[in-house]
């Protein structure tokens, strides 16, 4: 960007010329930076969030690619086996920025958006996890020829990632599952709604949106710490959040869309259907690591079990709440590179 120094009132006042000249050749440098600048020094949006961080500019990039009406979102880098990670609500795939460089080192890492969320614009046939995973499949396999992914989802990403994995095993290397009781045989979908407030509140239809839609922010900054380490989710009275108001800036920018609002609250109102697909599922018979918050993972893996056949590895995260990554993200960091690097 160019900035000129004002010219004096006095000045002004007293040379017309002066002026004259001062614009002139104003616009001759804005039309000469017209011309030599590019357009990518207007930072994007979604660029936005890793401004600065030289670790983002030397390894990483954004890149869309459409499939089936859905303009997909994805950050890509570093190099070896494909590793593909899926987020869950409320984020984006921002929420696996913190350990994105050390996977990359070992790994060509797809953190993507789903569907109708983060930075993917448009909508999806359905929200069911079925559907979903059938996006990222196509996105992933077919649009980037990646036929041997590391599939890794955290929360509803988790139940994205165990149906790519029971839809296209053929093109699944490895599934990490992340904090998510799966919806299926163990658990139907009235039971699940019973979990939580927040899973019986976002399953009601235009009624959130019509709660939160002023107050996306506050609304995220509220729930963050609800269900961290110690959180009133884990029977604690603890309100710290692992998120950094810039980072809940950049979750509140993506949710404050409409549509991804909706968006992320279809996810809840898809439960239904997300057992019935679970029920058809096959068996995931692919390596699977199982993680967990801590003190969680008896009650997830039971109901993970009738499903995935071949656990290799299934830990809970010391000290940390729902937010696996953000709470120990050396821990996470460390379970993935073992298990992927198998």
């Amino acid at each position: 960007m160019i900035t000129a120094a004002r010219p004096s009132s006095r000045r002004f006042l007293r040379s017309a010329r002066a002026v004259a000249t001062v614009t002139l050749t104003l616009l001759l440098t804005i039309g000469t930076a017209a011309c030599s600048t590019p357009a990518t020094d207007h930072l994007a949006p979604y660029a936005a969030s890793t401004q600065g961080d030289p670790r983002f500019a030397s390894t990483f990039r954004h890149e869309f690619t459409d499939v089936d009406g859905v303009r997909m979102h994805y950050v890509t880098g570093g190099s070896g086996s494909p590793v593909v990670l899926l987020h869950g609500w409320p984020q984006t795939w921002f929420g696996w920025w913190p350990i994105m460089p050390a996977l990359a080192e070992h790994h060509t890492v797809y953190a993507v958006d789903l569907p109708g969320l983060g930075d993917s614009t448009g909508s999806p046939t359905g929200y069911d996890k079925a559907t979903l995973a059938r996006y990222v499949h196509t996105l992933i396999a077919d649009r980037l020829g990646v036929h041997d992914a590391r599939v890794v989802g955290h929360d509803f990403g988790a139940a994205v990632a165990f149906q790519y994995a029971a839809q296209f095993p053929a093109d699944t290397e490895r599934l990490g599952y992340l904090d998510l009781p799966l919806p299926g045989p163990a658990i139907d979908a009235s039971t699940y709604r019973t979990l939580s407030w927040h899973i019986t509140f976002h399953s009601q239809r235009r009624i959130p949106e019509a709660v939160v839609s002023d107050h996306v922010r506050q609304y995220l900054a509220l729930f963050y710490p609800q269900v961290s380490f110690g959180g009133t989710a884990f029977g604690g009275t603890s309100d710290r959040s692992p998120f950094t108001d810039p980072e809940i800036n950049e979750y509140a920018r993506t949710y404050s869309r409409p549509e991804a609002l909706s968006g992320g609250f279809e996810l809840y109102r898809a439960l239904d259907k997300d057992v019935r697909d679970t029920l058809a599922a096959a068996p995931v018979r692919v390596p699977t690591l199982l993680m967990t918050a801590q003190g969680q993972l008896d009650q997830i893996r039971a109901t993970v079990v009738p499903r995935m056949t071949n656990i290799v590895r299934a830990v809970d995260v010391p000290s940390a709440g729902h937010w696996l990554v953000e709470e120990n993200p050396r821990f996470v960091t460390a379970e993935l590179l073992s298990f992927l690097d198998r």
